[in-house]
C-alpha cells in the first residue's frame, strides 16, 4: 500500500459519522450534487460541503466547477463523482473446487481476474491458492497495484466476520477455522471475510439491483440453497452472523440428511446434490446435474419430479421468508439460475400458496450470477468494511 492509498484509507477509517454518510453516499450514487446529497443523508448543505473538502483533496472525490442548475432558482448544481480508480480491493470466492479472486475499482467493475483449482479443500491449502491469485492479480494489474487497500474473502456457510472465523461450512467441510487471522498473517491489507451470500447480498445493496431497494432479499440455488436480507437499508447479519439461511428450513422430508448433518432442510431435497441424489437413486445409476437436467427437458418423470420437488420446496421458503421479514423483491441467482425453466412454474405456484396476504404482492425476479459475481461481492463487503 503506498503512500497515497495509506492516507485515504486512515482518512475514511478516521472520518466522522456525517463523514462517512457522505462518502457512502457519493460512493453508491455518483455522480451526485450536493443538494442531493443533504436530502440522501439529512444533512445541511454546510455540512455536506465540510465533508466533502477533504475528500476532494484526497483524490477521493472529484468536484468539477458548477455548470448546471437543477431547475431551482439558486446556487449552480455542482455534482460530485468517486474517483474510481483512487482505490483498488481484492474479492476472492472460495469453492470446494476452486479459487475465483478478481481486483475490482471502488464501484466493483472488475480490473483484472484469476481462478485457481483446489487440489483439497484442507484450510492450508486454499490459503496458499488464495495467495497464488492476490499475487497474479498484483501482478496483472501492474502500478495499479499500489491502490490495492482490501481483500475480501467469501466462503459458504456460518461465518462469523467479527472475528475471521468460520464457525461451520458444509460444503468446504469445515469447522471454528480462522481463515481471516491466518490470511491476514501474510496480507498486507485488511482482510474481511463474509459469508458468500451475505457478500452478494451487499454488491448488490451498494452496486446492483437493491440500490435504491428499501428491502429485497436474495435466493441462491446450486451447490446449496442460500439467502440475504437487506431490510430497511441495511444488509441483516443476524446477532452471531447467521440470518436468512432458508435452505436450512425444516421443510423437507424429515428422512433425507442434509448435509449440515440435520434432517429435513430444504438444501437436502433442492440443491444440486440433492437433485443428483434422487435422478440418480431413482435411476439406478449415477447421474451428474448436467444429466439431470438434459433427462427433465426430455420429459423424464424421475428427473422432473426431482427438480418440481426442489421448487415447491425452495417456493415455500421465499414465502416463509417473505412472511416474516416483507421484502419488496426476492432476487433469485445462483448457478442452478440457468435452468430456471424447471422450477420457475411450481416454485411461483407454492410462493402464491403460501404467501400471507399482501406479502404476496412481493416480486420474485432472477438475476444469474457468475462466479466472478461473488468475487465481486466480496469486494463489496471488503469496501464496505473499509467505509464502515
Amino acid at each position: 500500500m503506498d503512500h497515497d492509498t495509506a492516507a485515504r484509507t486512515t482518512l475514511i477509517r478516521s472520518a466522522s459519522d456525517a463523514g462517512s454518510r457522505v462518502f457512502e453516499t457519493i460512493l453508491t450514487r455518483s455522480p451526485i450534487s450536493r443538494i442531493d446529497i443533504a436530502r440522501q443523508t439529512g444533512l445541511s448543505q454546510a455540512a455536506v460541503t465540510k465533508a466533502v473538502a477533504p475528500l476532494v483533496a484526497a483524490g477521493l472525490v472529484d468536484a468539477p466547477p458548477a455548470s448546471q442548475r437543477d431547475g431551482t432558482p439558486g446556487r449552480p448544481v455542482s455534482p460530485v463523482s468517486i474517483v474510481l480508480e483512487a482505490m483498488v480491493m481484492i474479492g476472492v470466492k472460495v469453492n470446494v473446487d476452486e479459487i475465483i479472486a478478481v481486483a475490482t475499482d471502488l464501484a466493483t467493475a472488475v480490473l483484472a481476474s484469476e481462478r485457481r483449482a483446489l487440489e483439497s479443500d484442507d484450510p492450508h491449502t486454499v490459503i496458499e491458492a488464495i495467495l497464488e491469485v492476490v499475487a497474479a492479480l498484483e501482478l496483472a494489474l501492474g502500478a495499479s497495484a499500489s491502490a490495492i487497500a482490501g481483500v475480501g474473502v467469501a466462503v459458504s456457510g456460518d461465518v462469523d466476520s467479527s472475528t475471521g472465523i468460520v464457525r461451520e461450512s458444509n460444503i468446504m467441510g469445515w469447522a471454528d477455522v480462522p481463515l481471516g487471522d491466518l490470511l491476514q498473517q501474510h496480507l498486507p491489507w485488511p482482510v474481511t471475510l463474509e459469508n458468500d451470500v451475505h457478500a452478494l447480498t451487499i454488491g448488490e445493496h451498494w452496486f446492483g439491483v437493491g440500490l435504491g431497494t428499501a428491502s429485497f432479499a436474495i435466493v441462491t440455488i446450486g451447490r446449496g440453497i442460500g439467502s440475504g436480507l437487506h431490510l430497511n437499508g441495511e444488509v441483516v447479519t443476524g446477532a452471531y452472523g447467521v440470518a436468512g439461511e432458508i435452505g436450512h428450513l425444516p421443510l423437507a422430508d424429515p428422512a433425507l440428511v442434509c448435509p449440515c448433518g440435520r434432517r429435513g432442510c430444504v438444501e437436502a431435497a433442492a440443491s444440486t446434490g440433492a437433485i443428483e441424489a434422487a435422478v440418480s437413486a431413482a435411476l439406478g445409476r449415477t447421474v451428474t446435474i448436467d444429466e439431470a437436467v438434459a433427462l427433465a427437458h426430455a420429459g423424464d418423470p424421475d428427473a422432473d419430479a426431482a427438480f418440481r420437488e426442489a421448487a415447491r420446496l425452495i417456493g415455500t421458503a421465499i414465502a416463509t421468508l417473505v412472511n416474516l421479514t416483507g421484502p419488496e423483491l426476492v432476487i433469485i441467482g445462483g448457478e442452478g439460475v440457468s435452468d430456471f425453466d424447471l422450477f420457475e412454474k411450481t416454485l411461483h405456484d407454492a410462493f402464491e400458496a403460501h404467501a400471507f396476504g399482501a406479502a404476496a404482492r412481493c416480486r420474485i425476479l432472477t438475476r444469474p450470477h457468475t462466479f466472478e459475481d461473488w468475487a465481486r461481492g466480496a469486494s463489496a463487503a471488503a469496501i464496505q468494511s473499509l467505509v464502515r
